[in-house]
């Protein structure tokens, strides 16, 4: 649906390779403006690639994602949560990734979207324990493993894939929220 991500990945490696063949051309020259001038085309084109993919990410989601019994459109309700973009800054493993995302852009243009096609958007806490609540009976763990795919409760013996019961405790909170109740679900 968005394939701004894969026309971006070709972008970035004629990008560098362009960049390349610039670095020994003699600074000032004809040759080296007209290199520049490429170069800059190309960043131009990437910076439009992921503005207009984020434009059109953003706008799906805040017209569709909405509770069950409402038709698409008006009245979607979007659930996200704040991150801690710093700290996934430091791990060099993703820092390029979380760079290329935009988090903060994203969720400016997704909060005034949202505002403006009267959609509700709820942001969940950083620390509220979502992956480590149950889905059906709303206990929390006290640890659980990164390396832990699938999620057993010891209070109902409910189990579930971890994503899933993250997915179904942010729903269920966005909807406790929404009708004026706490933010962790009931036990």
């Amino acid at each position: 649906m968005f394939d701004g991500a894969l026309s971006y990945k070709k972008l970035e490696s004629k990008l560098s390779r362009l960049q390349y063949l610039n670095r020994h051309k003699t600074k000032f020259s004809n040759n080296w403006k007209k290199a520049q001038l490429k170069i800059a085309r190309l960043h131009k084109k990437v910076a439009d690639i992921r503005k207009d993919t984020l434009h059109k990410l953003t706008t799906y989601l805040a017209k569709n994602h909405n509770p069950p019994p409402s038709p698409p459109g008006r009245g979607a309700r979007g659930v996200g949560e704040d991150l801690n973009v710093s700290g996934m800054m430091a791990n060099h493993k993703l820092a390029k990734a979380v760079a290329d995302m935009g988090f903060y852009e994203f969720r400016r243009q997704l909060e005034y979207k949202c505002q403006l096609l009267g959609s509700e958007l709820i942001i969940v806490d950083r620390w509220f324990p979502s992956s480590k609540t149950c889905s059906n009976c709303g206990t929390v763990k006290e640890s659980l493993l990164l390396s832990e795919r699938i999620f057993n409760c010891e209070h109902c013996n409910f189990s579930c894939d971890c994503s899933a019961t993250l997915a179904r405790t942010r729903l269920e909170c966005s909807v406790k929220f929404s009708y004026g109740g706490q933010f962790a679900p009931q036990r």
